[in-house]
């Protein structure tokens, strides 16, 4: 992965993201340094942030939130996630280029 913050897998887009949990707003604040910055209002308590995170990226993405997958950092600020087929994009990602 490079300082862009996401690479695609095939039809796959794999992200990276910093959450900044108990924000007065959910929001996708764009790319800095090589993450997405995210804030979500769900506190990160009893991985409900997590939980949060994956809700707010399917409706972003407009897939369901069983499409998207937690890889990395279920305890941590810094996370890695796996959309599948991603209908949308959030700002900032480019659509996958055909091999």
């Amino acid at each position: 992965m490079d300082d862009r913050g996401y690479v695609w897998e095939g039809a796959d887009l794999i992200v990276r993201v910093r959450v900044q949990p108990r924000s007065g707003r959910d929001g996708w604040m764009g790319l800095q340094e090589g993450r997405f910055a995210v804030r979500i209002t769900a506190p990160p308590v009893d991985g409900q942030a997590n939980v949060h995170l994956q809700e707010f990226l399917a409706g972003l993405c407009g897939v369901a939130k069983s499409r998207i997958t937690l890889l990395a950092g279920a305890t941590g600020r810094d996370k890695r996630l796996r959309v599948a087929a991603p209908k949308r994009l959030p700002p900032g990602i480019a659509p996958a280029t055909p091999p």
